[in-house]
């Protein structure tokens, strides 16, 4: 074995406090652990977690059900059509793992980052989004799910409506309802979000807060055309509400997709607009760094938040990103991904327009990871889910991306986490067979 081995050997039989290491002595057994003590009673637990509801208008309840489905590693030899981020084939790992080496020797990379930040890093994010937004607007956050969830919570109170797009990200969902929220659907097409529906709901129930995904939306990989955009704005600025934008997937558009729109935060001088964007789609689930951005007096409400939830995000993490982006590997890799997905896509839709037909593609985007089809009338997501499973191919059902009763089912097929085009040929042929398998316990 090599030392590398025997090192890793032994740190993991220390963890599981199997052995004890002494520098410049060696490993030895560890003491047998103590009996553990006895299992203690915790059903008063149900009681008291239920009961706040009594006193709320929206009882909190925390259901992770909906993202599991996208971070669960399906089980060996599953093909993996439900991941939500790029296949370690697509990720940097050298170019991560050289910034991360460089950070880390840099003079005071291990000691305690300014709160808000990193300041390169800040007006990094700044430069990239454009506009009025600067670095002092800039907040420095662990993921894109961190920073929604600090954009909720000082936004709106419990209790309170929250608009959402119709479907759209159960991760949103999700931490809505944890804060006691009610996320209200307004429903989205080709074009994005429907301005005449929104302002109707608005009105309707006096929400203060809209969030959505204007461009590649998940799941529809909709963008949000540009006649919406400023009606969307002035919308939401004539019902006294904030836009929150989550920009997840700016950095995987597809090779064919052509010039983007820029962020709606660019065209913002109002601070309607609270900014969210990360890294972690174009890098690695484990590389959580991301950006929080407003402006005006609903800045000091967020930094406030951040910091007592998370304190600040570590200071090699950041360094490392912006030895990461600052380096000649950092857009050879945008464009690799760019061109991979691309690839991934048009195989994708060849596939199913080829073995599964009676699945509706209305819209192929052009940047994200995944396509989004409709069911045939009739047929039950679960049972299709359970049998593709069973089939070796891992899909993400339609239901957790709707907040209300769905107009029918959908599946949400990613193109990203798998290894290549022949894997994502072999998956889909699977899927017909689940599909003809639903379609016989349904006759």
């Amino acid at each position: 074995m090599s030392p590398v081995t025997v090192s890793r050997a032994l740190a993991q039989l220390a963890a599981e406090g199997l052995v004890v290491t002494r520098p410049g002595a060696g490993a030895f057994r560890a003491q047998p652990r103590a009996s553990s003590a006895a299992t203690g009673d915790t059903s008063w637990q149900e009681v008291s977690l239920s009961a706040d509801g009594a006193a709320e208008l929206v009882p909190r309840s925390v259901d992770a059900s909906g993202v599991l489905v996208s971070l669960a590693a399906p089980p060996p030899g599953v093909i993996e059509f439900n991941g939500g981020y790029l296949h370690p084939g697509l990720q940097p790992e050298r170019a991560m793992a050289a910034a991360l080496s460089r950070a880390g020797r840099r003079p005071g990379a291990w000691g305690r980052p300014p709160m808000e930040g990193l300041p390169e890093l800040r007006e990094w994010f700044a430069r990239q989004i454009g506009g009025p937004v600067t670095a002092a607007g800039v907040l420095i956050t662990s993921g894109g799910q961190s920073a929604l969830t600090t954009a909720l919570r000082a936004l709106a109170p419990p209790g309170a409506p929250v608009l959402v797009e119709s479907p759209t990200y159960p991760g949103m969902l999700a931490i809505a309802r944890a804060a006691g929220l009610r996320p209200v659907p307004v429903p989205v097409d080709a074009d994005g979000v429907r301005p005449a529906l929104l302002a109707d709901a608005f009105r309707a129930t006096g929400a203060r807060v809209l969030v959505c995904q204007p461009l590649f939306q998940n799941p529809t990989g909709a963008v949000l055309a540009p006649e919406r955009r400023g009606e969307v704005l002035r919308i939401a600025r004539d019902a006294g509400a904030f836009v929150v934008e989550d920009d997840f997937v700016r950095r995987l558009v597809h090779e064919d997709a052509g010039p983007l729109p820029r962020p709606l935060a660019a065209d913002d001088p109002d601070g309607v607009v609270v900014h969210v964007c990360s890294l972690t789609k174009a890098t690695s689930p484990s590389f959580r760094v991301s950006a929080l951005v407003a402006h005006g007096p609903v800045l000091e409400r967020l930094r406030a938040i951040q910091v007592v939830d998370t304190f600040f995000v570590p200071r090699p993490l950041q360094e490392a990103t912006l030895e990461l982006v600052g380096s000649p590997a950092w857009p050879r890799h945008l464009r690799a991904v760019s061109a991979a997905l691309r690839s991934r896509r048009d195989a994708m839709t060849a596939a199913l327009r080829l073995h599964l037909p009676e699945l509706a593609l209305p819209h192929i985007p052009s940047g994200g990871y995944h396509l989004w089809l409709r069911l045939p009338d009739g047929t039950a997501e679960s049972a299709l889910t359970a049998a593709a499973l069973r089939a070796g191919v891992a899909v993400t059902p339609g239901r957790p991306y709707f907040s209300a009763e769905p107009p029918a089912g959908h599946l949400r097929l990613s193109f990203a986490a798998v290894a290549g085009t022949e894997e994502i040929a072999e998956g889909v042929r699977r899927l017909r067979t689940a599909c003809d398998e639903a379609r016989g316990q349904r006759g």
